[in-house]
């Protein structure tokens, strides 16, 4: 991607020191936080290995949700001092700031304020608004506190763990993950939470596939509008679809994908949600809710 000229999002924190320890109940009580219910617990990557490990021991992480409360937790101390960044943070806030840009038109062209997140840094544990944060986790959205939380170890795992290389496939991480926020704003995620509250475990995972597969449409709508994509983007953001779809990841595990398990969608539908978006640069055209994929 073209990112050089793209100007850097002053809407971060660094977590400095290890975090907290797990909370109470609500979002982030114990392994609640790996839970999908909010439509934004693990997006796109990492915490996926955590999802195979617990299916391998036979353990359904929906019957893991915490109860209500707000998490009782230590804060990590947070700086927001440009000049401590890495090299990849910068990149990832040049990131966000394209997020942000395309965002903030699409929300204007309704006539709305595109109100940003807050990226989170943080080095194997930190904290968040839904619990402990995790490095094991992979980047994730938090809808209590608003941030997107992201280790950016991660995106070697995504290049040597999920075979998915490339800038293009770690912006797409990102995107997904802003998507949620976006979703969050719309009023998506608290709809889909209350849904999920009142149906069985099985509809409560194909809700949450069409959560996931909206914010890899919206991911493919701000790279269609951010004018930043070059030659060999779309196979990267392809390549990542495809490596961490359900179906995949299970097969990986060493396990038959198992659909009404899905909590993300198929290879196929992550690909095909990201090229709509792509395609049509369109979140009217990212209605994973109204139409099939």
């Amino acid at each position: 991607m073209r990112l050089d000229d793209e100007q850097e999002s002053s809407n971060f924190e660094v977590q400095s020191g290890r975090g907290g320890g797990f909370g109470g109940g609500g979002l982030g009580g114990g392994l609640g936080m790996l839970l999908p219910l909010i439509g934004s617990r693990f997006g796109c990557g990492g915490i996926v290995v955590v999802l195979i490990i617990l299916a391998v021991m036979g353990v359904n992480p929906l019957s893991m949700m915490g109860g209500g409360g707000a998490p009782q937790q230590q804060s990590a101390p947070a700086n927001r001092d440009p000049g401590q960044l890495s090299d990849i943070q910068h990149w990832s806030l040049k990131v966000l700031g394209s997020t942000e840009r395309v965002w903030g038109q699409v929300f204007k062209e309704s006539g709305q304020n595109y109100q940003p997140t807050i990226l989170s840094f943080y080095s194997q544990s930190g904290t968040s608004g839904c619990g402990a944060a995790q490095s094991a986790m992979g980047p994730f959205y938090c809808p209590n506190d608003q941030k997107v939380y992201l280790d950016t170890d991660f995106f070697t795992e995504l290049q040597q763990r999920f075979g998915a290389p490339g800038d293009f496939a770690q912006a797409y991480v990102i995107a997904h993950e802003v998507g949620h926020h976006v979703q969050d704003l719309e009023g998506t995620l608290g709809q889909v939470n209350k849904q999920q509250r009142a149906v069985s475990e099985a509809q409560g995972n194909a809700l949450q596939v069409r959560v996931e597969l909206q914010a890899d449409c919206y991911a493919g709508v701000w790279a269609k509008r951010t004018g930043l994509m070059e030659a060999g983007d779309l196979e990267e953001g392809m390549k990542a679809a495809q490596a961490i779809g359900d179906d995949t990841l299970q097969k990986a595990a060493g396990r038959r994908p198992v659909p009404e398990s899905f909590t993300h969608g198929s290879s196929q539908e992550r690909m095909e949600w990201l090229r709509r978006g792509l395609d049509s640069g369109d979140p009217a055209q990212c209605d994973t809710f109204g139409r099939s994929g």
